[in-house]
């Protein structure tokens, strides 16, 4: 196939696959009335592979199938591979109103580190893990499928290793091993993207110790197996007005309780199992490209709160107060500081042993960390130069009565030249981006997705080369 078509897509996500949400059994997710925003949302991808303007980025020709193919599924291999990667996901960002489309990347995140990791399990264990990825990977980029990654177990009591909780589902394992595969139990915690994904990818969490050999994981199903329920999370559902939610009337995320309740998986879908060495190996190499994806999606909404920012300084007459300039030419570094880390981290990659680019270690989480430790006092400089009606203003409603229409209009003006449903409007887009439920969920997606602060700085002091500043500080004082 190569590639399908957005009504492909929607086609394949009427499968009978196992969606809860508030409480009711989903039918079919593309016709909900929320869960179909994101949907028509993520379809975006489909559209981008054969749109004239966008295609020559998001498609590649692939020698190994002879298809057109995206190119989400092509193992990065240098600089300009890296590049282009980051860029398909800042523009698709961008296109999808600030909201990553994130039903391609972290699957294919996890395919690189997936691959990565199979051979040197299969060099230290005398397994066969890689050449399993290896054709699931041909499986999803010959049917152009959307993955999704279930990684982060519920974990219980987090003193305890998972063979030590009060009972072992709250990691997902092994409950019997079969001649022809194995059944798993347990759940993984914000999933992203599941409803509306062909393929979950599912990943261990953490390190395991020798004990936890029935935890070490990784597999990948479809998400119509029996036994799969998705539990969607109602946080960030919006209001189907446009004019009070221009960004998250149109543009959606759902996450998921993902629960495994017996499901098999036959053999040539397990890419780990009990080796517990390799768990939290494959963890980290995980994150490090995911990371690397994160960064990258991250400067299209750092754009937007500029954007935003710079409209309600204009509107209220207020764009060449110096403190409003101050505040502008922040949120600018803040946003290009993301976006140069993440270009630095694809230029700076190293090569893995299996030929595989990974993006800069210390760049990437260096971008990440200081997206998120900064997203809050950006959010502040924008509110602060909107202003009150930021969430005080009118209903559209009362904008459309003829009996209090006129007093909106002539009383809630800003500066000539501009209406007064367009001040109102732009006061509205700055409420959905930092002060709706929307805007909640997007501020504890800063601090929590893709690793928390403190595993970004983990990460940083690990792999940053203290012994080469040592041995400068050396040199200069003369020591030996």
């Amino acid at each position: 196939m190569g590639l399908r078509t957005t009504a492909q897509f929607k086609a394949g996500l009427r499968d009978g696959r196992a969606v809860y949400f508030k409480g009711k059994r989903v039918e079919d997710v593309t016709a909900h009335e929320d869960l179909g925003i994101a949907v028509d949302h993520v379809a975006l991808d489909f559209h981008l592979a054969e749109d004239p303007e966008h295609r020559a980025l998001f498609a590649w020709d692939d020698p190994e199938s002879g298809q057109r193919c995206s190119r989400y599924f092509k193992t990065p291999t240098s600089a300009d591979d890296l590049l282009k990667r980051r860029e398909m996901i800042e523009r698709s960002t961008r296109l999808g109103g600030s909201v990553v489309l994130l039903i391609k990347e972290i699957g294919t995140d996890a395919l690189f580190a997936l691959d990565l990791v199979s051979q040197q399990v299969d060099q230290a264990c005398k397994t066969q893990y890689r050449q399993r990825v290896a054709a699931f990977h041909r499986h999803c980029k010959e049917g152009d499928l959307t993955l999704a990654v279930a990684q982060t177990d519920v974990k219980g009591d987090r003193s305890l290793l998972p063979s030590q909780q009060v009972h072992p589902d709250y990691y997902v394992h092994v409950a019997e091993e079969r001649a022809d595969g194995i059944v798993v139990r347990g759940a993984k915690a914000h999933t992203t993207c599941a409803p509306y994904v062909d393929e979950i990818i599912v990943l261990p969490t953490r390190a395991f110790g020798p004990e936890d050999g029935a935890f070490a994981l990784a597999f990948a199903i479809p998400v119509n197996t029996p036994g799969v329920k998705l539990i969607a999370s109602p946080f960030g559902s919006p209001s189907p007005s446009p004019f009070h939610h221009p960004v998250s009337s149109r543009h959606r995320m759902v996450d998921t309780l993902t629960i495994f309740d017996d499901v098999f998986v036959p053999w040539d879908r397990v890419f780990l199992k009990g080796e517990t060495q390799f768990a939290g190996v494959l963890a980290n190499t995980f994150v490090e490209f995911h990371r690397f994806t994160a960064v990258s999606y991250k400067p299209p909404l750092c754009d937007m709160l500029i954007g935003a920012a710079a409209l309600m300084a204009e509107y209220n007459g207020i764009e060449r107060a110096s403190h409003v300039r101050e505040k502008l030419m922040k949120l600018i570094a803040y946003a290009e500081t993301v976006r140069g880390l993440s270009l630095a981290a694809a230029y700076d990659f190293r090569v893995a042993a299996n030929g595989t680019a990974v993006p800069n270690i210390v760049q990437t989480n260096l971008a990440k960390y200081y997206f998120a430790s900064n997203y809050h006092q950006a959010v502040s400089w924008v509110q602060d130069i909107a202003g009150g009606l930021v969430v005080t203003g009118p209903a559209e409603e009362d904008l459309e009565n003829p009996d209090t229409k006129g007093y909106i209009e002539r009383l809630l003006g800003g500066k000539k030249g501009v209406s007064t449903r367009d001040r109102l409007g732009a006061f509205n887009l700055v409420r959905d981006l930092t002060a709706s439920d929307f805007g909640g969920y997007n501020e504890l997606l800063a601090i929590h997705a893709e690793g928390s602060l403190e595993a970004q700085k983990i990460t940083i002091f690990r792999d940053f080369d203290l012994k080469r500043c040592k041995q400068l500080a050396r040199e200069a004082i003369g020591a030996v």
